[in-house]
């Protein structure tokens, strides 16, 4: 699988439930959201827009996404939403990996570019270096409609958080639409 198959298997409405312990307090907490994953063109104006900002050639991008979040979690009664862009700028060298340029980072609430590495095995691993954090994110798909991450957020010498996240596709993934559709259609 590369990049851009991946980014289209993960498109639609996912439920997520994540687990967070935090190292340093030895707690572990619960959160739980809607996640909304729209597929943007690589010549999408957003995407387009991105790239500018991060003074990238918008020819270089292979694809992009917004990712739109709605959830709570356990220690706080405040609802967590919000939206960012991302867009993959493969490697010249080699397409499975690359540049993951964000418009609002995982760990901080600002712009951020990350790397990403798509494995032999279909998994995909973001990492990203904030100004006083480092985290590693790893996703893949148990199947069509179920994904798994597993990340760690390292900050200040030792790892501060670990958190394993469920996601469950809401409804039918685009693949299985594709093929009802056309399926539908020699009939």
């Amino acid at each position: 699988m590369n990049i851009e198959e991946f980014f289209e298997l993960s498109a639609g409405k996912w439920f997520s439930h994540r687990t967070s312990h935090h190292l340093a307090f030895k707690q572990s907490e619960d959160g739980k959201s809607d996640i909304v994953i729209e597929m943007l063109a690589a010549d999408h104006p957003e995407v387009i827009k991105l790239c500018e900002q991060y003074e990238v050639n918008p020819k270089e991008a292979s694809c992009g996404a917004r990712v739109t979040w709605n959830g709570t979690m356990e220690w706080d009664e405040e609802k967590h939403t919000g939206s960012t862009v991302l867009v993959t700028v493969p490697d010249a060298d080699n397409s499975s990996e690359g540049k993951l340029l964000r418009e609002m980072g995982y760990a901080e609430k600002a712009p951020v570019a990350g790397r990403y590495k798509m494995g032999s095995d279909d998994a995909l691993t973001l990492t990203t270096e904030y100004e006083t954090m480092w985290s590693e994110e790893r996703l893949w798909f148990a199947s069509p409609n179920l994904r798994m991450r597993v990340s760690i957020l390292k900050r200040f010498g030792g790892f501060s958080m670990a958190s394993f996240t469920s996601e469950i596709r809401m409804g039918v993934s685009p693949a299985a639409a594709k093929a009802a559709e056309v399926s539908n259609s020699a009939n």
